[in-house]
């Protein structure tokens, strides 16, 4: 089993603008590639885990979601960060038609898209990590077992809550989460 570190999408890799469905929306953050080579040179697996409700609004469809996909997994291996794999949930529990507008199990909070991969790609939830920008990333990352749930940006501050009841550890960006996450743990053989 391989310990993994859970990246949600829009917010931690790019830059959410709004149900980004297009590369021309396409953001990535300053440094994002750099601090997932990083994780990679020390062992783990990356794994993208992503709501994707503007599948279900209509904004954009599974095609282009893909066609998305493909062109941000050639970005992160071209950096030396390879994705073993990338998981959404295109539902949303009261937006758009069947079979879009679903309560299911794996929009997060629910742990289902981590459950999924945790067990197709062979990954050790005990020892993995998910980062996330959203207290909904936390929940799942809690469901799922997960060693521990690291918080990045501030959208989430606004709400009134303290990050510090939700999450291990809460900061700017990706890169500094990835610096805590390799100051917690050894190198770990690949």
């Amino acid at each position: 089993m391989h310990p993994a570190v859970f990246l949600d999408r829009d917010g931690v890799i790019n830059r959410d603008h709004g149900y980004v469905g297009s590369i021309d929306a396409f953001e990535f953050l300053p440094g994002v590639l750099q601090a997932c080579a990083q994780l990679v040179n020390a062992g783990y697996r990356l794994v993208v885990v992503t709501n994707q409700s503007g599948i279900a609004r209509g904004y954009y469809g599974e095609t282009e979601f893909h066609i998305l996909t493909e062109w941000m997994k050639t970005q992160f291996e071209e950096a030396g960060a390879p994705l073993a794999g990338v998981y959404y949930c295109p539902h949303h529990p009261d937006k758009g038609e069947p079979p879009y507008r679903t309560d299911c199990e794996c929009r997060k909070p629910m742990p289902g898209m981590l459950l999924r991969a945790c067990e197709e790609l062979n990954l050790d939830s005990a020892s993995s990590y998910i980062v996330g920008d959203k207290y909904s990333d936390m929940a799942a990352g809690r469901r799922a077992g997960l060693k521990a749930t690291l918080l990045v940006g501030d959208s989430e501050s606004k709400s009134g809550k303290e990050p510090g009841q939700y999450c291990d550890w809460h900061g700017d960006d990706l890169g500094k989460a990835v610096g805590w996450i390799l100051a917690k743990t050894p190198i770990l053989d690949k």
